[in-house]
């Protein structure tokens, strides 16, 4: 997959500073704030900072987290996994695979055969609903 690398300025101009914050300084959003943490609609979501389409709704379920949970991503280089120890914890962060932007993170306590947990950020993603 080719990779986005914009300046800091291009990514500030491109984004609304709360999705800078999260993609560009791996911020987080509020448990239960964002506008896709219920949403059940079938579509698919895609990277707000460079639409690159991440996960089906068909993987996403409700964690009682807060925050949109997903059992996959929709390839497996879609998005990509760093260690995590900021917070005085351990996890797996997770990026998006093209523009390195910071999603979420991912946990092992998730349903489905893999037992995985992607917890995202509403405000990483932009939403596309499928056609009827």
């Amino acid at each position: 997959m080719d990779k986005m690398n914009l300046s800091d300025a291009e990514w500030r101009e491109r984004l609304t500073p709360e999705q800078y914050h999260v993609l560009r300084e791996h911020g987080t959003e509020r448990a239960f704030a964002g506008k896709y943490d219920g949403l059940k609609d079938a579509g698919i979501y895609h990277c707000a900072g460079c639409g690159l389409p991440l996960f089906d709704s068909g993987h996403k379920y409700d964690s009682g987290s807060g925050w949109p949970s997903f059992t996959a991503p929709m390839a497996q280089d879609a998005v990509t996994a760093y260690e995590d120890s900021s917070h005085g914890m351990r996890r797996v962060e997770v990026r998006c695979g093209r523009c390195d932007g910071h999603l979420g993170h991912v946990f092992p306590d998730g349903p489905g055969p893999a037992g995985l947990r992607f917890c995202m950020n509403s405000v990483a993603l932009d939403f596309e609903p499928k056609d009827d």
